[in-house]
């Protein structure tokens, strides 16, 4: 059985230092890099502020794409989170995490 994934972009402000990561679990990644328990990019620029995310079916489609992201622009990656969420608010909220 194949499991879901998310591809999620964090931050630590407003047209901060985004991060793309990838996980078949958001509200436990979110908790994680959060407790600065994973990534030393997120640890170093305090990134903890989930701004997007998408769902996959397949967590392997969701690698793909974050593979792909990782390989945009900035104004990419900034056009994407503001079509989703053009205040920057922080998701995890929405995560209940």
């Amino acid at each position: 059985m194949v499991r879901p994934g998310y591809v999620y972009i964090l931050t630590n402000k407003p047209m901060g230092v985004p991060y793309i990561g990838v996980t078949d679990d958001l509200p436990k990644r979110i908790e994680q890099h959060r407790a600065k328990a994973v990534s030393s990019f997120t640890k170093r620029y305090n990134l903890f502020r989930l701004v997007w995310f998408e769902r996959f079916e397949n967590i392997h489609d969701a690698r793909a794409f974050e593979r792909q992201m990782k390989k945009w622009n900035r104004a990419w990656k900034v056009n994407r989170i503001v079509e989703m969420n053009p205040t920057w608010r922080d998701l995890a909220d929405d995560l209940n995490c």
